[in-house]
């Protein structure tokens, strides 16, 4: 059916408007305050015009300035950096150049684009308005989230038969604050599809919704509850909330290299919520596991697998300045672990006590100094995230001992055989030892961007070229040589192979004998002496007429060029060819294969990505500005002293202090901890949290609408064992959870629902909307766990999954998310995201009603539905809509589809048309 059909049949794709986060300040404190600060504001501030050295009458010391600009206009358009001359001049696109001194890195200058993009936000006021200061510690520990957690008792409220439990009482005396009440109990099937969703993130099946409306037992919604949390599914679907604040991803921005081991983590997320783990051993673990004791085997491989929480970020690895590096890299993990945990904004003190929260500088790196001492990765020209082995069971490591001896010994065998060969061949090869007539990559003319790298280890001259992964197409590299004479010659090519090459890169020879292109794979290595492929022999002439390019058209992965030599064949060789031609070396090159089989073949040990203690522990110094090259002061490791009270921490010399780290979050003690996730359940479970900026509990974030519930619940928690399970199934046993989204008294009077006098009306999130579909058509896989993506696959881009698996289980690769999840707000996997965007945008419509994974869900359950034994065309209606929705159809809606589902047309095609038309409904996408 084609997608207007679908459109026309219901006419049911439009839904209620989203509302989009607020823009966050965070990027302006952290990314273009100490840009603006360290390269304009001696230019271009209230400053600069008392010192009489104010250029083009333009002040960026305050939004005001930004948006009215100097001389030449507005400095920056909120929301189009296309459209801002500061973008431009940063770009050095305009005649207008900033800073004179010198361009800024691209990176910075995306930062600017990106802050522009999503609105400019700045805190800052204009020269001689009130300015933001932040709070001392002692004015801190007077603020809400500072303050030691409370057990209010509930409060008794009047009406005492509507509340069944003391969130009621808390939610009921807030309204009757307003003179509002509550709203009245949804119906059974509501309920049901509504709690089933955000317990599970699946539908009930028609005939599980039936049973539990038929059940006239008093305890029905609880049974259903407790057989919903018992479900393996429940850690499915609350374990990604988790990997949404945990900014989970499976490959990095830089390359697309992948992170084969990335998946254990996401695992191990579902099974702590599956399994109950308490929440304070959760947060240990994820800080500290590799240093925590453990009972067991299991518990110390899961204890490994929850540090992988650490080396998640999405890192620039090809930084240079190593040291910027590493504490780029503290600075993402404290930023994970500060809101994920606490919602504050920390890493806003990096260059600068913070603006509006209590946390000075010192702290911050009182905080990153742990952090430090835990190695993330090892440093190279492209650095590399640290992997080590998982333990295995005596026979399992009795086995894998067995295989590394026996790798052992054939590479002892191999290196005896190459010293009976022959000197081993030079890694770095001087270009007047190669053979035939050389054309260095140094002399290759090039179009694009390549980057010059020595990383290989193996080169010829002083390196070789490799292609960034954008503009493929546009980028060659022509390669002409020098000839004294025309004849015939042996073309080969010199290049670093590697698993994220490319598996065929178009070479072209142009010679005498016309035109040739040979793709090479260079994910294998070099057949010859390990370096060069032969790209054939051809008649060349002199003067160049002969010359070879080297493409990016259609490639995926990494192109690389070290060389292009041409070996005369005419007469003697030019110069003599490297490296052994006897009978020794091709003995050598079959232990080498023997060798590579028994690598392959054999056992694999398990690996993880982890991070490691540091050899020396020290503690960080300041770092003015942030710079890592202006070091201030040391700053002992310690933690937020505006909720620290007590005796100070005594942190021990040989430990980074992870573990007296993660103690001090995990602690009952600890004003933020309990607060933060307790909040987080709300927000999961109503939409919006008590605190509804659910990262951020300082001073920029909103206050909660029910501080003495937040606590409540908090202090419940803890008491609790820090349960997940039995919060959630406190709050949804609530009346409060079951109320009708229906209540036009209170949405007049309190049109936000902060007072919480009826149920949000709320879009399924991309996973619910992708995995109903799937359940719809019969096609939800119930395969759990593991990896899912090719062990080979060498870069993530555009990389597309076919698993019909649910949607947690998709790889979540950073240039490739499944446009199923990026059509509805999927979480940026690089961030810490609490609290989703929520929209309502044509996109949505356009993918539902032409995208061919909707399209094929609707034939599937088409068929799905001619399969089940229906009497006629009513009933399969009935039941569509009761698969699809959870409900029957109206009266209008049964008329206009039995109008279109005649005898006439074929029922398959009828089929599919209607389900398309339902996946494309408000009601399909809505939960009540």
């Amino acid at each position: 059916m084609r997608a207007p059909a679908a459109a026309l049949l219901l006419g049911l794709v439009t839904g209620p408007a989203g509302r989009a986060a607020d823009p966050d300040v965070e990027i302006f404190e952290k990314k273009i305050r100490p840009v603006l600060t360290d390269h304009c504001l001696k230019c271009h501030s209230a400053e600069a015009e008392k010192a009489g050295k104010l250029k083009g009458g333009l002040f960026l010391d305050s939004r005001d300035g930004l948006l009215k600009g100097g001389e030449s206009g507005p400095a920056i358009v909120a929301g189009k950096p296309a459209e801002s001359r500061l973008i431009r001049a940063l770009g050095y696109d305009d005649n207008v150049r900033m800073p004179p001194k010198g361009k800024l890195p691209d990176a910075v200058i995306a930062d600017f684009e990106k802050w522009v993009k999503i609105g400019a936000p700045d805190p800052r006021f204009a020269a001689g308005s009130r300015k933001a200061i932040g709070m001392t510690i002692e004015e801190g520990r007077k603020f809400w989230a500072y303050k030691p957690v409370a057990a209010p008792a509930p409060p008794t409220v009047k009406a005492s038969d509507w509340a069944t439990n003391d969130i009621d009482r808390f939610i009921l005396a807030k309204l009757k604050e307003r003179d509002l009440s509550p709203a009245p109990e949804a119906d059974r099937a509501t309920l049901a599809r509504r709690v089933s969703f955000d317990l599970t993130g699946l539908p009930l099946t028609p005939e599980e919704i039936d049973t539990f409306v038929a059940d006239n037992d008093p305890r029905a919604f609880e049974n259903l509850v407790d057989r919903l949390l018992a479900s393996p599914r429940f850690g499915e679907r609350w374990g990604r909330h988790w990997l949404d604040v945990a900014r989970f991803g499976e490959s990095l921005t830089l390359r697309g290299f992948i992170l084969k081991e990335a998946w254990r983590y996401r695992d191990y997320a579902i099974e702590l919520f599956d399994r109950d783990l308490p929440f304070d051993q959760f947060i240990r673990e994820q800080i500290a596991g590799d240093l925590l004791p453990a009972a067991s085997l299991e518990d110390r491989r899961r204890q490994l697998v929850a540090t992988t929480f650490l080396a998640l970020g999405n890192t620039n690895l090809e930084e240079q300045d190593k040291a910027q590096l590493r504490m780029d890299v503290v600075d993402e993990q404290l930023d994970v672990i500060t809101k994920g945990f606490l919602a504050q904004t920390v890493t806003c003190a990096r260059c600068h006590d913070h603006k509006f929260d209590p946390i000075p500088t010192a702290d911050y790196y009182a905080l990153a100094g742990i952090l430090r001492n835990a190695k993330a990765m090892e440093h190279a020209n492209v650095s590399k995230w640290i992997e080590v082995p998982l333990p295995g069971t005596p026979a399992e490591e009795a086995e894998l001992r067995k295989h590394d001896e026996a790798i052992a010994a054939l590479q002892t065998r191999i290196k005896a055989e190459k010293a009976k060969a022959g000197p081993a061949i030079v890694k770095v090869l001087p270009v007047a030892d190669v053979p035939g007539f050389v054309v260095d990559d140094a002399q290759a003319k090039k179009v694009g961007e390549w980057q010059h790298s020595t990383h290989s280890g193996t080169y010829i001259g002083d390196g070789y070229l490799h292609d960034q992964n954008s503009g493929k197409g546009e980028k060659t590299l022509t390669f002409q040589p020098d000839l004294p004479g025309a004849g015939r010659y042996e073309v080969r090519l010199a290049y670093s192979h590697g698993t994220t090459r490319s598996e065929a890169v178009p070479v072209t020879v142009f010679s005498a004998d016309g035109e040739k292109t040979v793709h090479v794979d260079m994910r294998k290595e070099p057949p010859i002496d390990g370096r060069f492929v032969s790209l054939g022999e051809y008649r060349v002439e002199k003067n160049g007429q002969g010359y070879v390019i080297i493409s990016t058209e259609g490639t995926k992965g990494h192109v690389t060029a070290d060389a292009i030599t041409f070996i005369p064949l005419d007469g003697p060789p030019a110069k003599r060819e490297p490296g052994p031609k006897n009978g020794a070396g091709n003995f050598v090159k079959e232990l080498e294969a023997e060798l590579k089989r028994l690598q392959e073949s054999g056992p694999k040990r398990r690996m993880v990505m982890t991070v490691v203690e540091e050899s020396r522990i020290e503690d960080a110094r300041v770092h003015v500005r942030g710079s890592v090259h202006n070091l201030g002061a040391v700053a002992p490791r310690g933690f937020l002293k505006v909720v620290t009270a007590g005796a100070t921490t005594k942190f021990p010399a040989n430990r980074s202090g992870r573990k007296e780290l993660a103690e001090w979050i995990a602690s009952a003690d600890n004003p933020l901890t309990a607060r933060v996730i307790v909040n987080r359940a709300w927000h999961w479970l109503f939409g919006s949290g008590l605190v509804r900026t659910t990262d951020n509990f300082g001073t920029t974030g909103e206050l909660p609408s029910h501080p003495e519930l937040l606590d409540h619940l908090a202090a419940r928690f803890v008491a609790d064992s820090w349960s997940v399970k039995r919060l959630v199934r406190a709050i949804v046993l609530s009346r409060t959870y079951r109320q009708s989204a229906a209540n036009p008294t209170a949405a007049t009077a309190d049109p936000e629902n902060r007072l919480f006098g009826r149920a949000n009306r709320r879009r399924l999130d991309a996973e619910c909307i992708r995995d109903t579909m799937l359940a719809v058509s019969g096609q939800l896989a119930p395969d759990r766990g593991g990896p899912t993506f090719p062990t080979n696959l060498p870069a993530d881009y555009g990389y597309k999954s076919a698993d019909t698996r649910r949607s947690v289980y998709l790889p979540v690769f950073r240039n490739a998310i499944s446009e199923s999840l990026e059509a509805f707000d999927f979480a940026d996997p690089s961030v810490v995201t609490g609290r989703r965007n929520v929209s309502t945008v044509a996109s949505q419509a356009l993918y539902l009603l032409n995208h061919p994974f909707p399209a094929e869900q609707a034939r599937h359950a088409a068929e799905r539905l001619l399969g089940e034994s229906l009497p006629d065309d009513a009933a399969r209606l009935t039941r569509a809509y009761r698969l699809a929705l959870g409900r029957e159809p109206t009266a209008g809606e049964r008329a206009v589809v039995l109008r279109f589902v005649n005898p006439r047309r074929d029922a398959t095609e009828s089929l599919t048309g209607v389900f398309q038309a339902l996946f494309a409904s408000a009601d399909f996408r809505y939960v009540e």
